[in-house]
């Protein structure tokens, strides 16, 4: 044996395991921090309600990829049907960019004045995650 070879176990590198996702906590009906950490689930969905919550460009501090361009439909008065379908396009591509985050299902947009309610269920790997924002 040359001194150079390894054994094939040796050259196999291990892929570093993930850590489960963790944020600070919200109260999703005041937008208030909690003061608590959570993870897991919790946590997939603290990113993602923050994400839907942060215009996307608006702030240098977040890279492109990150954040929600819905705010741009707001007073376009565009029919219901071209809403909904550029919200649920919009939402998707803030939600996808997370590794966690597989897709969305069971989408309800609805104006409420001059406010846009969404209603709709987050499937991730860890499970599935009923949204309301």
């Amino acid at each position: 044996m040359f001194p150079f070879e390894r054994e094939e176990e040796d050259l196999l590198l291990e892929e570093p395991e993930e850590e489960p996702p963790r944020e600070y906590g919200v109260d999703f009906e005041t937008g208030e921090l909690t003061g608590e950490i959570v993870e897991g689930l919790e946590a997939v969905k603290v990113w993602a309600w923050l994400a839907l919550k942060s215009a996307r460009y608006r702030y240098d501090v977040y890279s492109w990829d990150y954040g929600c361009e819905v705010e741009s439909l707001i007073g376009q008065g565009n029919s219901k049907e071209y809403l909904e379908s550029e919200t649920r396009r919009m939402v998707e591509e803030c939600l996808l960019v997370n590794s966690h985050i597989l897709g969305i299902t069971e989408f309800d947009c609805q104006v409420s004045g001059e406010m846009l309610v969404l209603r709709f269920t987050m499937e991730t790997d860890m499970g599935e995650a009923e949204m309301h924002v």
